[in-house]
């Protein structure tokens, strides 16, 4: 009895002991602990992973950040491969349009997710700018003597070389692993024109986000010659504004006459900022010519699709 007895006021006092260090571990907030919190933070703030998938991350490395950052990303990248499969057949119609101009070229590039959150999502975004980067590096030559227009498609982009880090299927996937919905290359367009021609463009349903590249649901690419000295980038925003509205087929002649509401001729049009002149009275008026014009829709259906 006395023995028991013994035993039980012994357990009472370690019970004791480690209560108070554990106390006194929280009131003077424990090195390890401080130090674990403020990576795990910097971590989760960088990468945008969850909570949990940092833990793990810093666990594993012994606190070692930029291992952990480095894991994250191959177990995103897997996870993003693996998930695209799985989702191959939901359809993607939402997303951005992304418009990147330099010097005398321009891409427009289309890039495809389910949802319009997803969309406004700034990892999203940044894989939408990547795209557009990667088509500008890949198309990107010397002042061209002639006009150079190529259509790029979605296995066309899905081969092309990010400007640093991982190419561009490996991106995408890696938004996939992150964003966990499906997320589609759709299509892009570069240009390169001569000095003395000029690249308008327009986009329409423009995003906030943190990236510096123009985004919207809209985007138009516009080739032209001519117009007013100190005029030309408002000539080619309102040919661009126009294109996006009016969504011509084909550009026509400069004397052609409207046939009615269904006229998908650009020339023809009425010029949509000032409709008591068609487009081709417009351009006479700012002694332009237009030469060229591409029109995206983000999440339209082709011909063959729709079939």
């Amino acid at each position: 009895m006395a023995v028991s007895v013994l035993f039980r006021c012994l357990r009472t006092e370690l019970n004791k002991v480690s209560f108070q260090k554990h106390i006194e571990c929280l009131h003077t907030s424990c090195g390890l602990f401080a130090a674990d919190k403020a990576l795990l933070v910097k971590l989760r703030k960088s990468t945008g992973y969850t909570f949990i998938n940092c833990k793990k991350a810093l666990e594993k490395f012994n606190n070692d950040i930029t291992q952990a950052e480095s894991w994250l990303h191959e177990q995103a990248q897997k996870e993003g491969w693996s998930k695209a499969s799985k989702l191959e057949g939901r359809r993607a119609k939402e997303g951005l349009i992304g418009l990147l101009m330099k010097d005398n070229a321009a891409v427009m590039v289309e890039v495809n997710c389910e949802t319009d959150f997803v969309a406004r999502n700034e990892k999203f975004q940044q894989l939408v700018q990547n795209v557009a980067l990667a088509t500008m590096a890949h198309h990107q030559s010397k002042t061209p003597s002639a006009y150079i227009k190529s259509l790029l498609s979605s296995e066309d982009l899905s081969k092309l070389a990010m400007v640093e880090g991982p190419s561009v299927a490996d991106q995408l996937a890696l938004t996939i692993g992150r964003l966990g919905e499906k997320i589609s290359l759709r299509r892009a367009v570069s240009i390169a024109v001569p000095a003395d021609w000029h690249i308008g463009s327009y986009v329409h349903g423009a995003v906030t986000g943190q990236t510096s590249l123009p985004m919207g649901h809209y985007g138009a690419l516009v080739v032209f010659q001519g117009g007013p000295e100190g005029q030309v980038e408002v000539v080619g925003k309102r040919l661009g504004q126009h294109i996006v509205g009016e969504s011509p087929l084909m550009l026509g002649n400069m004397e052609d006459i409207p046939c009615g509401e269904s006229e998908t001729r650009l020339l023809a049009q009425n010029f949509l900022l000032d409709p008591k002149y068609t487009v081709g009275q417009y351009l006479a008026q700012q002694n332009a010519r237009v030469l060229d014009f591409v029109r995206y829709k983000c999440g339209e259906r082709s011909t063959e699709e729709a079939e």
